[in-house]
């Protein structure tokens, strides 16, 4: 059974998402608030996390919103750095989504939500996490130089260490990789994160920007990602 760590400051979501996330059959833990939310994940190990961007915060500790909980969990070693998160937000402008995806969030979702789209989600998101061998013609290992990429492990490697990647960046990697030197559009990469995920060109952008970095790639010479202007991305040749 997945563990999912729901942060919001508003009881009646937490009480709405907590009881379609459990008739989903996920265990659900909640916070209301920041430095709550990082104490559980610590401790409990979610298995993903709807976080709230606007948090307030807690009784005698320092203003934490949800940007600030994302940057704090993705600084942490190891597993905890790629647990998958889903912001949910109400905020309508297109930047602090960017700025949420950026720092290594998976999906979002905008208030006023339906709770039975936010489990769609939380289902897409954890299928990139452990995917299951139906569907997937290959799963052997890509190898292309210094890199290899496991799909069957959902591991990556970069000569030799290990390269955490959260289940959406994975995804992309192996998306790309597995067709090396074929163009892929924006439109064609969100295609391949599922139906369940409804992001924008700009979405994919963040993604790559995040992936390059952990993959010690210079945009401007790279080895593994070339940007392909006006079109999208593409692997490099085999």
């Amino acid at each position: 059974m997945a563990t999912i760590l729901v942060v919001d400051d508003e009881a009646e979501i937490i009480r709405i998402t907590r009881g379609y996330l459990e008739q989903a059959g996920y265990r659900v833990l909640a916070a209301v608030n920041g430095s709550t939310a990082l104490t559980l994940f610590h401790h409990e190990r979610p298995d993903l996390v709807v976080l709230d961007l606007n948090l307030p915060a807690a009784a005698g500790k320092p203003s934490m919103d949800g940007l600030d909980v994302a940057r704090a969990m993705r600084q942490m070693p190891g597993r905890e750095a790629t647990v998958p998160i889903i912001m949910l937000t109400a905020r309508v402008e297109e930047m602090d989504r960017v700025l949420g995806l950026e720092l290594g969030a998976d999906d979002y979702v905008t208030k006023p939500f339906s709770p039975r789209e936010l489990v769609a989600r939380v289902r897409a998101v954890l299928r990139r996490v452990s995917p299951t061998p139906e569907g997937q013609p290959d799963l052997r290992p890509i190898h292309a130089g210094r890199l290899v990429i496991d799909p069957l492990r959902h591991a990556t490697t970069l000569d030799g260490e290990l390269v955490e990647l959260t289940p959406t960046e994975f995804t992309l990697l192996v998306r790309m990789a597995s067709a090396p030197g074929q163009v892929f559009s924006r439109a064609q990469l969100l295609d391949a994160l599922g139906p369940d995920y409804e992001g924008l060109d700009r979405t994919i952008d963040s993604h790559i920007k995040n992936l390059r970095a952990k993959l010690g790639e210079d945009p401007r010479n790279p080895t593994f990602i070339y940007t392909v202007f006006g079109v999208g991305y593409r692997f490099s040749d085999p």
